[in-house]
């Protein structure tokens, strides 16, 4: 009990922390570190807790953004809503695909899902261009109404939702985590055997565990659209599909706060770096390559050793004075 309202102290902590980093950095910045860790829990839990690797996260999240878009360039103006119809065409189709591609493990889950991203980003480019306007997007940023107690069509109030979205998404995580749910995942990615053993379907938890989580790749998709007013198949292109894996190793795999700190060292290396760096992704890269090759536990488990390391020791020289 002490522990689990440890964890809750720390989601308002890490969120209020966010909160005040808006005074010091960009708000644009800022912004895209919210959406880009929601983007990035539902893979972290997805490989962290079930094992599934996936480089196909951009499909999902080109479903919850259309979803919206096209509820806001063809038929209303309350961002809102549009969130609702991309939450819910993102929870169909992941309950959909995950209904075949659960069964797969390993190196086919990982290579289906790369083929599904570039089925929709085809048929969101060609297929579908009628509707979806191709590469040029719809734009849509104008028929976004003012909306009662966060203003979304602001940058600043748009950021307050998503910081207490965040807070919501972060908190459902930890509460799957601290769940029976939480360790049949863990136990049907260590030893599914066992699990069928004592009773437990591997499906339906695999089943169920998809489609959370790409049900909030799919919200994410949503903020994107409603933040930027516009959405592109670009989304979904080749040189996207790596991006949530990588931030998830690089914050630490399976760790509730690594798509935060992975983000945060991603998109600063990418949007800030950049700026004086030309080969920022160069950085990302030999960064990767020592998590993997030294069996890290990431950038925010790193932090975390580090931390309780030195607390040990200030502990220990409190103690002998």
């Amino acid at each position: 009990m002490l522990n689990s309202l440890h964890w809750w102290r720390g989601i308002l902590i890490t969120f209020t922390a966010l909160w005040l980093a808006k005074f010091v950095l960009p708000l644009p910045f800022m912004n895209e570190v919210l959406v880009f860790s929601i983007y990035t829990i539902g893979c972290n839990f997805l490989l962290g807790r079930v094992g599934f690797i996936s480089f196909g996260q951009p499909a999902y999240l080109a479903v919850g953004a259309y979803a919206t878009a096209f509820y806001l360039f063809y038929f209303g103006t309350n961002p809102y809503i549009g969130i609702l119809i991309g939450l819910a065409a993102g929870f169909v189709f992941a309950f959909i695909v995950g209904l075949l591609f659960v069964r797969l493990r390993s190196d086919y889950f990982a290579l289906v899902n790369l083929a599904l991203s570039v089925i929709i980003f085809y048929m969101l480019q060609k297929v579908l261009a009628d509707i979806t306007k191709g590469d040029n997007g719809l734009w849509f940023l104008t028929n976004i109404d003012a909306t009662p107690i966060f203003n979304l069509t602001k940058p600043s109030e748009f950021f307050l939702f998503c910081i207490f979205v965040g807070a919501a998404v972060w908190a459902l995580y930890k509460y799957l985590d601290d769940t029976l749910f939480g360790a049949c995942c863990l136990a049907t990615k260590i030893n599914e055997t066992k699990l069928e053993f004592i009773g437990y379907d591997n499906f339906k938890i695999r089943l169920t565990a998809f489609v959370i989580a790409n049900t909030t790749t799919a919200f994410a998709g949503s903020l994107y659209a409603i933040y930027l007013g516009f959405v592109s198949p670009e989304m979904t292109g080749h040189s996207r599909t790596a991006d949530p894996v990588v931030v998830t190793i690089l914050g630490g795999v399976g760790s509730l706060w690594g798509p935060i700190v992975g983000t945060l060292a991603y998109t600063g290396l990418r949007d800030v770096a950049s700026k004086f760096i030309g080969n920022w992704e160069l950085i990302v890269g030999f960064i990767l390559v020592f998590i993997m090759m030294t069996n890290s536990v990431g950038l925010y488990g790193t932090l975390e050793n580090w931390s309780k390391s030195l607390w040990r020791r200030l502990s220990g020289q409190k103690g002998t004075a």
